[in-house]
């Protein structure tokens, strides 16, 4: 009898604990990725020299980012046709411009990401409370590395580390992304005034 009871009390309590959480496959998370064809959220960045910036991320995949930063910042980056723009507003003239292909951001914005593709991901773990993934162009290594933090249940990104090929990281923490339509005039360098 006390056998019973205690089998009936084990089963009991294995059914009202919640599930545990795991680690993320790599193909999940590059379905995640692939899923998204527009969204936006607000956004935390921790820059390489530890100040902080905040304000609103737009993607549109394949190819297309563009980060609103809030004042006193008078920054927009925006990823289009191939190249990403940094305009400083405070400064004005011509933005610094980078072949997105270099940047690690390229990953997220590509338009088939595979992270199962050989070499690409350099770390894939489970913290406990979310599935952190280390990638980079396999064949690019130099142009550095993004490290992506996903939460499950559903799956969500919610934060990237980038490391460009000097070393430096910045943080980008997302406030919770939500799928929208955009336009592709909103990330069109060519109606930056």
């Amino acid at each position: 009898m006390l056998r019973i009871l205690t089998a009936a009390l084990t089963a009991l309590m294995l059914t009202a604990l919640p599930a545990a959480a795991q680690q993320l496959s790599l193909n999940t998370l590059s379905n995640y990725l692939n899923s998204i064809q527009s969204a936006e959220s607000p956004f935390t960045q921790i820059n390489s020299d530890g100040s902080i910036s905040t304000g609103k991320i737009l993607i549109k995949r394949p190819g297309k980012v563009r980060f609103e930063y809030n004042p006193p910042e008078q920054a927009l980056v925006l990823a289009w046709s191939g190249a990403v723009y940094v305009f400083d507003r405070k400064v004005g003239g011509q933005p610094e411009t980078y072949p997105l292909n270099q940047t690690p951001l390229s990953i997220i914005l590509d338009r088939n990401v595979n992270l199962a593709q050989a070499g690409m991901v350099t770390g894939h773990q489970y913290d406990g409370t979310a599935t952190i993934v280390t990638a980079q162009d396999p064949k690019r290594p130099e142009y550095g590395s993004i490290q992506m933090k996903f939460t499950g249940n559903p799956v969500e990104l919610r934060q990237w580390v980038i490391r460009d090929g000097n070393g430096s990281t910045t943080t980008v923490v997302l406030g919770g992304l939500e799928k929208t339509s955009l336009p592709n005039s909103v990330f069109d360098v060519n109606r930056v005034r």
